[in-house]
């Protein structure tokens, strides 16, 4: 592949993870300001609102790990270029902080998905 189709494909893979993370943290956000609502409404809406919580944090978590590791083949590929603009180096060199997307963010959504499941049913 040519330097400017891996930079399409890095600009593309970049853009799928700022959107993978946007359904599942407005959903949690909502949740945070609706635990009250919720419980009130009864056991089958908290365990609906789990579910949906859920469903959308597995498919964010997918999305952001196989991306991220697209995005880390794509540095590498650049990396592997004979001669590369600066914005191809600059990129090549990004690749090792996909880990954070890779394994911390869906961890801390996770995490914060832990404690709203106590908040709904607690």
């Amino acid at each position: 592949m040519t330097e400017k189709e891996l930079l399409e494909l890095w600009l593309k893979t970049r853009n799928q993870l700022v959107i993978s993370q946007l359904a599942p943290t407005f959903l949690l956000i909502t949740t945070v300001g609706l635990i009250d609502e919720i419980r009130a409404l009864g056991l089958y809406a908290s365990l609906a609102t789990a579910g949906i919580l859920l469903a959308s944090g597995i498919l964010g978590a997918l999305v952001q790990y196989s991306a991220s590791a697209e995005g880390q083949a794509i540095a590498r590929d650049l990396k592997e270029l004979p001669s590369k603009t600066l914005l191809a180096s600059r990129v090549s060199t990004l690749g090792i902080w996909l880990n954070v997307s890779k394994y911390l963010t869906p961890a801390i959504f996770t995490g914060i998905f832990a404690f709203l499941v106590l908040a709904l049913f607690g």
